[in-house]
C-alpha cells in the first residue's frame, strides 16, 4: 500500500500532502492506527503527527481492546514437554535438572499465551495426582495436567504398538532358521513382543519433512518410547478440533531424542503437524544444582533478602505466599528472559543473588506492580474521607493535562502495542517452516522489565495523588486512567506467566 501511495504523490509539491494520500491514511481504521493531525511528504515518504490528545482520549476510553489478542484464532495445539515423560521412571524434583525445568516453565507460559489467542490447548504428558513432580510444579504455580495414581494408559500403548508393528516404515525382522535374532522383550504385565525397529531416515525423507536431522537412521523401539507415543495419542485426541498442531518443547540435549519420537509418531500413522521448539542449557559455573536444590536455595535467598529490608514483620502466612510468588517470579524471569535457543547462565552462589530492589527481572517487574496497588489503595483511601471524587469517564476528561514525556512512552510503547505482542507466537505458529519453531517466548518477560523501567522513572518524578482542589483534579485523573491501565496491563501479562500479582511490599 506504501508504494502505491509513494506513486500518488510523486511529482507532487514536497511540503504538500496530495488529499487522495491524506484520506487514505486517516480511513485507515483498527486497534493500533492513531489518530493523526496532520503530515507532510519528506525525501524518505509520508510523515505524519499523531493526535497525541485524541490518541490518549481514544486508548484510554477502550484500554479493554488493547489488553487481548486483536483476534481469536482456531485450531488446538498439544504441548508436549519430553522432561515429564518417564524415562521409565517419572522424573522427581531431585532429578530435574535445569535446563528441562527451563522446558518446562516454556511450555506453562506458551500455553498461557496460546489460550488467550483462542487456542485449544493440551498439555503432555498427565502426571499423577500429589506425585512429587507435580506437587513441586505447583510450588511454582504451574497447574499441570494431572489424573489418578491408578490410571493407565495401556490401551494406548497397545495401539500405538500395533500401528508401528503395521507401519510400511518397519524394517523387516532378520531370522536365523525361523528363529529371531535377537530377544523378545517384555512389555510389563504384558506379553511378549520382539525387537521393533522402525526406519526414520524414510519417514521424513518420503514424507517430504524439512529441518531433520540427516543422521537419523533405524531405531529400536522402547517401551518408554511407546508409553510416550501414548501420551501424545491422548493428548491429540483431547483437542476436541479438527486440525492440531504439536510443539515438542525440548532441551538441546533431548532434541535428537525427540526427532525419533517424532518421526515413530509419524510412522505410527499420526497426521498431526509436529514442530520443535528446542531450549539451550542452563549454565551454572562452579555448581551443578537439581531443580530442587534451586528453587530452595532462590527461597531462602528472597526471605533473607525481605527480612534485611522489612525486619521483623516478614513472618506468618502472609509472608509466606509473598515469598513464595517472589521466588517463583525470580525463577521465571531468570529462565524465561533469555531467547529460548540461547543459553542461560545462573549466578547460583550462596549470597547476593536475589535483590529485592533494583531493576534485577521478576522481583522488580513484581515491586512496581505493587506500587501502582498502593497508589489506587491510597486513591480509595482518600475518596472514603471525601478528599476526593470517584475518577470520571474518560471521555469527561481533558487529556491534553497528559504533557510529561513519560506519559506518552507508556502509552505508546507498552498499552497500544501490547496486544499485538500477544498474538505473535499465533501468527509464528500457524507459518509452514522445518521442524524447529521460533516463538519469541522471551517477549513477555523483556516488555515487563522494560515496562517496569520507564514506569519506576516515571513514578519517582511524577506526584499523581495531588492536594484535594478541583482545579488539580482534572490532571489527576488522567494520570490515574493512564496508570490503571497499565496495571491491568500487568494482571493480563503476568497472568501468562502464572504470576498473580502482590497487593503491597
Amino acid at each position: 500500500m506504501l508504494q502505491t501511495m509513494r506513486k500518488e504523490y510523486q511529482g507532487t509539491h514536497q511540503c504538500q500532502v496530495p488529499p487522495a494520500v491524506m484520506g487514505r491514511v486517516l480511513s485507515l481504521k483498527g486497534c493500533g492506527v492513531l489518530p493523526v493531525a496532520g503530515g507532510e511528504v519528506m525525501g524518505e515518504g509520508l510523515r505524519v503527527r499523531v493526535d497525541r490528545i485524541a490518541a490518549f482520549q481514544k486508548v484510554l476510553s477502550g484500554v479493554s481492546a488493547y489488553l487481548k489478542p486483536p483476534s481469536q484464532r482456531q485450531g488446538g495445539v498439544v504441548l508436549n514437554c519430553p522432561a515429564l515423560h518417564p524415562k521409565p521412571n517419572l522424573p522427581s524434583p531431585d532429578t530435574l535438572t535445569l535446563g528441562q525445568l527451563r522446558t518446562v516453565l516454556l511450555t506453562d507460559h506458551l500455553g498461557a499465551l496460546l489460550r488467550r489467542q483462542g487456542f485449544t490447548v493440551s498439555c503432555c504428558p498427565v502426571l499423577p495426582e500429589d506425585s512429587n513432580i507435580i506437587v513441586f510444579l505447583r510450588m511454582l504455580g504451574v497447574d499441570w495436567p494431572s489424573v489418578p495414581v491408578s490410571w493407565t494408559n495401556d490401551e494406548r500403548e497397545e495401539k500405538m504398538l500395533e500401528a508401528l508393528q503395521n507401519s510400511p516404515y518397519k524394517e523387516r525382522e532378520e531370522t536365523d532358521g525361523g528363529r529371531r535374532e535377537s530377544e523378545g522383550k517384555k512389555m510389563e504385565g504384558e506379553k511378549e513382543w520382539g525387537t521393533l525397529r522402525v526406519n526414520l531416515k524414510r519417514v521424513f525423507q518420503e514424507e517430504q519433512l524439512p529441518g531433520y536431522d540427516p543422521s537419523l537412521g533405524t531405531c529400536t523401539v522402547q517401551r518408554d518410547s511407546v508409553s510416550h507415543l501414548a501420551q501424545l495419542d491422548r493428548a491429540t485426541a483431547d483437542c476436541t478440533v479438527s486440525t492440531a498442531t504439536a510443539v515438542h518443547v525440548t532441551s538441546c540435549q533431548d532434541e535428537f531424542r525427540q526427532q525419533q519420537i517424532a518421526m515413530l509418531w509419524r510412522a505410527s500413522g499420526a497426521t498431526v503437524t509436529q514442530r520443535h521448539l528446542v531450549c539451550g542449557p542452563v549454565k551454572t559455573p562452579g555448581s551443578h544444582l537439581s531443580a530442587a536444590q534451586y528453587l530452595q536455595l532462590r527461597r531462602v535467598q528472597m526471605k533473607e533478602a525481605s527480612e534485611m529490608k522489612y525486619g521483623e514483620q516478614v513472618e506468618g502466612q502472609t509472608w509466606d505466599d509473598i515469598i513464595k510468588v517472589m521466588t517463583s517470579a525470580t525463577v521465571r524471569f531468570e529462565l524465561l528472559s533469555t531467547v529460548h535457543m540461547s543459553p542461560v547462565t545462573l549466578d547460583v552462589q550462596r549470597e547476593g543473588s536475589v535483590s529485592t530492589k533494583g531493576p534485577r527481572g521478576g522481583v522488580f517487574v513484581m515491586y512496581n506492580c505493587a506500587r501502582l496497588h498502593t497508589l489506587f489503595d491510597s486513591y480509595e483511601r482518600g475518596m472514603e474521607k471525601g478528599l476526593y471524587p470517584e475518577i470520571p469517564e474518560g471521555s469527561q476528561l481533558d487529556f491534553s493535562a497528559l504533557k510529561e514525556e513519560g506519559e506518552w512512552l507508556l502509552l505508546f510503547n507498552y498499552l497500544i502495542p501490547f496486544s499485538e505482542l500477544l498474538d505473535q507466537s499465533g501468527q509464528v505458529l500457524e507459518c509452514d517452516g522445518g521442524a524447529r519453531v521460533n516463538l519469541k517466548t522471551e517477549q513477555i518477560c523483556k516488555f515487563l522489565v522494560s515496562l517496569s523501567k520507564d514506569f519506576s522513572s516515571y513514578y519517582n518524578r511524577v506526584h499523581v495523588l495531588g492536594e484535594p482542589l478541583p482545579h488539580l483534579f482534572n490532571q489527576m485523573f488522567c494520570r490515574l486512567q493512564l496508570l490503571r491501565a497499565l496495571r491491568e496491563l500487568y494482571h493480563r501479562a503476568l497472568d501468562t506467566l502464572h504470576l498473580p500479582p502482590i497487593r503491597q511490599l
